[in-house]
């Protein structure tokens, strides 16, 4: 039996196991069982800890729910880094992921995570072919990657969109050759934006970290906010940033719903 911790960040959740001290079976089928909300645990993302190299206090691998392997998750990310803290005492803490590292800091109840630079070129969401990320040629969109790729549609009014229909269709435009996380944003002034995103390989979620830093960034680049703003999702508010020298800072809450364990011996390899 292994044990595990159900986490979440504004409602985006997640199970946490930790392999700092022992390799643990997981495979892509496994962690997509786990993830599954009606003969799991159920999640957004599944998470599992590894030990940190080379300056990093913790390695932090992330699965979707269909059990792909994602590069970032900033709600995971705080959430990692409060149980490292938790566990060393520390107030600033290095997680390191796929796409980079991701320096996090405590800020009394929340957590502040450096999500590193918003990568703006083609090249780097990537999309299919040569062209400018600030306005694509579908919808209202523009694009960034933020270690994963996403695409920002812009909307007048974010109750009246068929997320169900338009999320799948435009995630798997054929414009985004790794598929996207696609953001549903509606500017309320310039210091505040709402957000609904349609993330590839869970679908909608009720906060998406990332998603929130890349909407934040095309908005400011299209001169619909300043390089600050907060961003209301259906699970609550993160603040976002992103400074002069590119890097994108994501400040929000962390919580810990329940723990329990896994018999990993009765899940597919």
């Amino acid at each position: 039996m292994v044990p595990f911790r159900k986490m979440h960040g504004l409602g985006n959740d997640f199970v946490v196991l930790d392999a700092r001290r022992a390799d643990l079976p997981m495979t892509p089928a496994r962690a997509a069982a786990i993830a599954d909300r009606r003969r799991g645990v159920g999640c957004d993302q599944f998470i599992v800890m590894e030990p940190g190299t080379d300056g990093a206090d913790v390695f932090m691998r992330i699965r979707n729910p269909d059990g792909s392997e994602a590069g970032a998750c900033g709600n995971a990310t705080r959430c990692i880094a409060s149980l490292v803290a938790a566990e060393t005492g520390a107030d600033r803490i290095l997680v390191r992921t796929i796409a980079g590292d991701l320096p996090v800091e405590r800020l009394g109840d929340l957590w502040r995570a450096d999500m590193g630079p918003a990568r703006l070129g083609w090249q780097d969401v990537p999309l299919a072919r040569a062209m400018d990320t600030l306005h694509l040629p579908m919808a209202d969109a523009a694009a960034c990657s933020m270690g994963n790729p996403h695409a920002t549609v812009f909307v007048p009014d974010l109750d009246a969109v068929p997320f169900e229909a338009l999320g799948p269709r435009l995630q798997g435009d054929p414009l985004f050759p790794e598929s996207a996380n696609i953001g549903f944003v509606q500017v309320l002034n310039p210091e505040h934006i709402r957000l609904t995103v349609w993330e590839r390989g869970a679908g909608l979620t009720l906060a998406c970290g990332s998603g929130a830093c890349a909407a934040l960034v095309n908005a400011a680049r299209r001169g619909l906010t300043g390089r600050a703003a907060t961003v209301s999702l259906p699970g609550g508010d993160l603040f976002i940033e992103w400074r002069a020298d590119g890097h994108v800072l994501m400040t929000g809450p962390v919580a810990t719903a329940f723990t329990g364990s896994l018999d990993l011996d009765s899940l597919p390899l």
